[in-house]
């Protein structure tokens, strides 16, 4: 993995990251913004509480407000990685939504499974709970009838399964072994961070922060089965943690080892080349969500959000910092990219803002989330 002259020694970044409280989406479907209040959804946001796991749904008004509707079990317990305190998960992508088929997708750490709920409005009902295939799942991924599965522990490993008509179907043959140095202490940040599809479902992408200092591509085959072996691109001292796509399908990384915010080319054979690499200033920079040609980086260290304009090519140039509640985690846009919402794992709330014309960020409301203090998972509809 080519890398910038900017990046700090990997004994300092390790002895800076493992310092931190805190370590550490969903893509944007629209390039330019429609306008204001034509789209009005639902927010789901996951609690990973360990006496049960929870999905709280609240209504989102035309001012971008949000309102709570109803709570829904999982059926499942969350889970906390040892060392965590705002992030217990220390993961993207818990909570995914499958807009063709209207399913929700959420992680139960503790349980060692997922759930799959049919979306009505901001109503949930939940349809199927199966196995992770590993062990201690915090991320989920899906593309047209396949879904798959990021279990941290052991190692961490991938698990796919395919959509049917009476729900997931867990394929044996489509799992596979990360081998990564996940016993490390403090374990959140030697964990595996997210899996997702490149947005033509032809290759998955795992993120492994410490644990591997690298980005794992599997490359799959016309029946969706992973290559034996990811083509996996390193550095010491890098730990790759959110992952999103630009609007050509090019790789953005947010990567809590330098604290930047990293674009890749993935190339025929797998293998990425880095385009750009722009440090975001903050501390444990973790998650990153699109929004049109914005990128908006979670710094659960900073308490704050770094915004990025993609400029020529593959170019970010920074738009500032936003201060949010304590612990800044997940985060998610609306389908018009007129508003962002963050999760702050230290209070277990939503902070809401309005995505101004030139990118920057004006908060409107913060909502608290019951039993979510360091919680992850947010999808917004």
């Amino acid at each position: 993995m080519q890398r910038a002259s900017m990046f700090v020694r990997t004994t300092r970044i390790a002895a800076a990251v493992t310092a931190l409280v805190a370590a550490c989406a969903i893509p944007a479907s629209a390039e330019s913004p429609r306008p204001a209040g034509e789209h009005q959804g639902p927010v789901f946001v996951q609690t990973d509480s360990t006496s049960g796991n929870k999905i709280v749904a609240y209504h989102r008004a035309p001012n971008g407000t949000l309102h709570k509707r109803a709570v829904y079990a999982t059926n499942g317990k969350g889970g906390v990685l040892g060392g965590s305190v705002v992030d217990h998960l220390a993961s993207q992508g818990s909570l995914t939504y499958d807009r063709r088929h209207k399913l929700l997708y959420a992680v139960n750490a503790g349980s060692n499974s997922i759930t799959a709920f049919a979306v009505d409005g901001e109503r949930l009902h939940r349809r199927q709970v199966i196995s992770s295939g590993g062990t201690f799942p915090v991320s989920v991924t899906v593309h047209k009838d396949r879904v798959y599965v990021l279990n941290a522990r052991d190692g961490g490993s991938v698990q796919g399964y395919r959509l049917t008509e009476k729900g997931l179907h867990r394929i044996p043959a489509w799992h596979r072994a990360l081998r990564l140095n996940t016993s490390t202490a403090p374990e959140f940040l030697h964990t595996p961070g997210q899996v997702t599809f490149t947005p033509d479902g032809s290759r998955l992408v795992v993120s492994t922060k410490m644990g591997g200092n690298s980005i794992a591509v599997f490359p799959l085959d016309s029946s969706g089965t992973p290559s034996a072996r990811p083509v996996v691109s390193s550095k010491a001292g890098s730990a790759p943690f959110g992952l999103t796509f630009d609007r050509k399908g090019r790789l953005v990384v947010a990567d809590a080892g330098p604290n930047a915010v990293l674009t890749f080319r993935i190339e025929n054979d797998s293998d990425v080349t880095l385009l750009d690499d722009v440090l975001t200033g903050q501390q444990a920079s973790c998650w990153v969500t699109r929004a049109g040609n914005r990128f908006y980086v979670s710094n659960a260290g900073s308490n704050t959000v770094s915004g990025f304009r993609q400029t020529r090519g593959a170019r970010l140039a920074p738009l500032g910092n936003t201060p949010t509640g304590t612990g800044t985690v997940d985060s998610a846009v609306t389908p018009d990219n007129h508003y962002l919402y963050v999760q702050t794992g230290g209070v277990g709330a939503v902070d809401g803002f309005r995505i101004n014309d030139n990118g920057s960020l004006t908060k409107i409301s913060t909502t608290p989330v019951p039993n979510a203090v360091g919680g992850e998972g947010i999808v917004v509809l």
